[in-house]
């Protein structure tokens, strides 16, 4: 009975008139509370689309890909409020509260064998279609990091970003293949895939720091400038751990069948 209530647990045990403090000592010893976790589900398309893209870069050599993506930050975090342990006699805090949640911050970044790129913060109110996409790369990524690197790290980069439509249109693919990154050093994505994607636990490690202890902000620019300094706290070590973990994780799609691998 995953995410059931101890009450529906212990009834169907037909166990009953134990009280709920009871009932969750005794779950402790054998399960853990969690939230359910939020992912799309993969048909046998996405499965087989999976496997193939595995088997496609099995032998790739990922200190070479740059893996990109975005990541939208709010006033008040993921959920809007904190759940943890305070000591005998102390109140629990009092979060703001504040209609559709005082809005947030885009920020894109990428990370490549042991270096982060950016993070970079997508101008407030620009919605990312193709178009603007590809100028916000042009202004920040290609201008800023891009250029400084070398003929011969530019000629074995390969660049990943997902399947959204500002990444994946036509209008997007011709711009960047204009930019020498087409073909082979445009890497394929399958469909329904942020589990494939070291970054994603890079944003994980961010927002766990800026919002620790139910951290609430009160402007867009003091919450970006916490993803700056989180972001700085991350080191070369981190990032890399995270990128080797790609040949790893495309063996577990080939083991799982192109099911989820779970992070």
């Amino acid at each position: 009975m995953p995410l059931a209530t101890s009450l529906a647990i212990f009834q169907s045990c037909n166990i009953t008139g134990v009280p709920k403090s009871t009932r969750c000592a005794i779950l402790r010893d054998m399960a853990k509370v969690r939230k359910a976790e939020r992912r799309p589900p993969l048909n046998k398309t996405h499965k087989l689309k999976r496997q193939d893209w595995a088997k496609k870069y099995l032998k790739t050599d990922f200190s070479k890909v740059l893996w990109t993506d975005e990541m939208r930050v709010s006033l008040d975090g993921p959920d809007g409020w904190a759940r943890g342990w305070i000591g005998k006699g102390q109140r629990a805090p009092v979060p703001l509260r504040r209609q559709q949640g005082g809005g947030g911050v885009l920020v894109w970044a990428g990370i490549i064998k042991g270096e982060l790129v950016g993070p970079f913060r997508v101008e407030d109110g620009v919605k990312l279609n193709s178009q603007s996409y590809c100028k916000f790369l042009e202004d920040t990524f290609f201008k800023q990091w891009y250029r400084k690197k070398s003929a011969s790290f530019k000629k074995n980069m390969i660049f990943m970003q997902d399947n959204a439509p500002s990444h994946a249109s036509k209008y997007s693919t011709a711009w960047l293949a204009r930019k020498g990154l087409k073909e082979e050093k445009l890497m394929t994505w399958p469909p329904c895939s942020p589990d494939l994607n070291p970054i994603e636990n890079l944003w994980s490690i961010i927002k766990c720091e800026i919002y620790k202890e139910g951290k609430q902000y009160t402007s867009l620019n003091s919450v970006w400038e916490a993803v700056v300094a989180a972001a700085r706290n991350v080191d070369g070590e981190q990032i890399k751990t995270l990128t080797e973990s790609m040949d790893g994780r495309l063996l577990s799609v080939l083991a799982k069948k192109g099911g989820y691998i779970g992070r």
